[in-house]
């Protein structure tokens, strides 16, 4: 397995999907139940190799990625090659965590208390399994305006 088994939510809300797939390996309803009673590490597998196609179809289009803590954030965009990372840090008693905290960043981003760093870095594995561990470590998919708010602002 590539990444990881998707989880029961996630195979709920994709239900329709799954089932395009099993019909592509020739797997019926009435199959596939007897699939998981008869023979679970087969059902396991098809689950696992499902929950690869999903994720790698996920990740080819994902862009841009955040990760919030209380006080510091790290936005990222993902290029073909390379990725790119701003990280902001608050040197104040601010909780980005909570909206009040997040306004005021917003706000005050010139601030003498916020600090940016910024960097590119070629990918040292494949793309995908990177952004994936990212993610996996508590980064989420982001539209990117973040990132480019910052860049813009840090690019002057």
């Amino acid at each position: 397995m590539k990444y990881r088994q998707l989880t029961k939510e996630q195979f709920e809300s994709l239900h329709e999907e799954f089932a395009l797939f099993l019909a592509t390996q020739s797997i019926d309803v009435k199959e596939w139940n007897q699939l998981k009673k008869e023979k679970p590490q087969v059902a396991e597998d098809e689950m696992n190799v499902f929950s690869d196609v999903v994720w790698d179809d996920v990740l080819t289009k994902t862009n841009y990625l955040e990760h919030f803590s209380k006080q510091s954030v790290n936005l990222f965009k993902c290029d073909s090659t390379e990725i790119h990372r701003i990280f902001v840090k608050i040197n104040k008693d601010i909780n980005l965590l909570e909206q009040e905290g997040f306004e005021w960043l917003l706000s005050n981003p010139t601030d003498d208390a916020v600090e940016y760093f910024n960097g590119t870095k070629k990918y040292t594995s494949e793309r995908n399994l990177e952004i994936f561990d990212l993610i996996e470590k508590g980064s989420a998919i982001a539209k990117g305006e973040l990132f480019e708010y910052f860049n813009r602002l840090i690019s002057k």
